[in-house]
Formats: structure tokens, C-alpha cells, sequence
């Protein structure tokens, strides 16, 4: 019996796997990169935020190239063996990328590098397993989005995700309203996913995301210098006050 010609319900959700050409493609352009700059950072980051990772890139555009691939792939473009690598002394390097970790290549002094990662910091929302900077609590009355100025209440047709999340709320002349305070999260405990989506909601930023520097080559003298304590600070650390 022939098979049916009709239409057929294709899933927009799969995505196809990067393959052998996309691995290789990758390498060549890290290899390509070796050859063109000076320095070659290595750089953590934590919780990975895109947004942020892709302002680093828009404010690094033209004096650096940033690459955050599979960390197999770019050790292997640099090369894990002198034998291997791509630039002698680069081999050092490449043994420091495990995890979630980037390369940034640049003709930048290091200091300048330094103390551009020191201050760069964006505010951003826990995720369950942070840990709260400090405990927030509700006030009786309507639920709030803080993050609008001035606050706002919640829509109606927002108070069922209100109540999933935890919160005892009633709709009061159309508005989600707490009859009593409702503490959300206690400073220095772990956030649940709860918690954290519900602080996201109301706009509670509890996190601060930043870029750990872990140490950079020099082509120039072959050397691979670490930073001293880790780097300028965790990719996502507890809000400072």
C-alpha cells in the first residue's frame, strides 16, 4: 500500500544536534584566533546568563573574541600536548577548561582586562539552590510588583500562579490581596524553585552575576599566569548590599 502524502505534524521543539562539521568549524576559528592575538583568557561563569555573557561580547566587539563552546572541542583547538598545541606553551592553558568555561582572546594588557571583569556586575534573579541575600516578606495588603515604578498589584487572572507559588491570596475588587505578611524567603538559606520564581515574579533580584577570570596566556612568552584566589569573584555570588 502507498504511503500517505499527507501533511504531517512536524515538532518545532527538536532541534537538530550540532555535529562533527559544527565541532570543526569551531576549532578552526579558536586555532584562527591563536594565531591573531596576543592574550588568551580563560573565564567562569556560573548559572550561565546569555543576556549578560552577550554584553560582555557587544562591549568587548573589535578588541576581543569571545568563544563559549564545548570545553573538550576548545581544549583540543588549543592543543592538550606540546605536541598538539597550537602555540607553543598553549598546551598549559587548554588543561585548565573544565566545566562551564569560555576563552577570551585579546591584545588587551591583562590589568586592563583585570579591572574591566572587576567591575562588571549585573543584578539578576536567584535560581532554586541560590542563596538568599536577605528575607523578603510581604506586606498584608495587594501583592506588588516592585520592579515597576510605581509598583503595581498583580492582574487578576495572575492570582492561581500566586497561589501555586505559595502565597494564601484572595482577589479583592480584582486585585490578588494578602490578608496577612507572607515571608518569602529567609537570608542565607537555599532558595527553592518556589521561592525563586516567585521572587523573580515580583521583580526581587537576588544575585549578582559576574565573569571569574582563572587565568590567561601570553604568546608573546609563551607563559600561562593564573589569577590568585580564584579571579575577580564568583560568576554568580550573593547580592552585595
Amino acid at each position: 500500500m502507498p504511503q500517505s502524502k499527507r501533511s504531517k505534524l512536524v515538532s518545532l521543539t527538536k532541534v537538530a544536534k550540532k555535529g562533527k562539521e559544527h565541532k570543526s568549524s569551531l576549532m578552526n576559528e579558536i586555532q584562527e584566533n591563536v594565531d591573531k592575538w596576543r592574550y588568551c583568557w580563560l573565564f567562569e561563569v556560573g548559572n550561565l546568563r546569555n543576556s549578560h555573557l552577550s554584553t560582555v561580547r557587544e562591549q568587548w566587539r573589535g578588541t576581543a573574541r569571545i568563544f563559549f563552546g564545548k570545553g573538550k572541542v576548545m581544549a583540543k583547538a588549543l592543543g592538550l600536548t606540546p605536541e598538539e598545541e597550537r602555540c607553543t606553551g598553549i598546551h598549559k592553558l587548554a588543561k585548565h577548561i573544565k566545566g562551564q568555561v569560555g576563552i577570551m582572546f585579546t591584545d588587551s594588557e591583562p590589568q586592563e582586562v583585570i579591572d574591566w571583569f572587576a567591575d562588571f556586575q549585573r543584578p539578576d534573579f536567584g535560581r532554586a539552590g541560590n542563596k538568599a541575600s536577605r528575607t523578603v516578606i510581604l506586606p498584608a495588603g495587594p501583592v506588588m510588583r516592585t520592579y515597576s515604578d510605581p509598583p503595581e498589584p498583580f492582574p487578576h487572572n495572575e492570582e492561581p500562579q500566586l497561589r501555586k507559588l505559595g502565597l494564601a491570596t484572595r482577589l479583592n475588587r480584582g486585585v490578588p490581596t494578602l490578608d496577612a505578611p507572607h515571608k518569602v524567603c529567609e537570608e542565607g538559606r537555599e532558595l527553592t524553585a518556589e521561592q525563586a520564581q516567585l521572587l523573580k515574579l515580583i521583580g526581587e533580584r537576588m544575585v549578582m552575576f559576574r565573569v571569574n577570570l582563572l587565568c590567561h596566556f601570553d604568546s608573546a612568552t609563551g607563559e600561562t599566569t593564573e589569577r590568585e584566589g580564584g579571579g575577580v569573584g564568583g560568576a554568580v555570588a550573593e547580592m552585595e548590599e
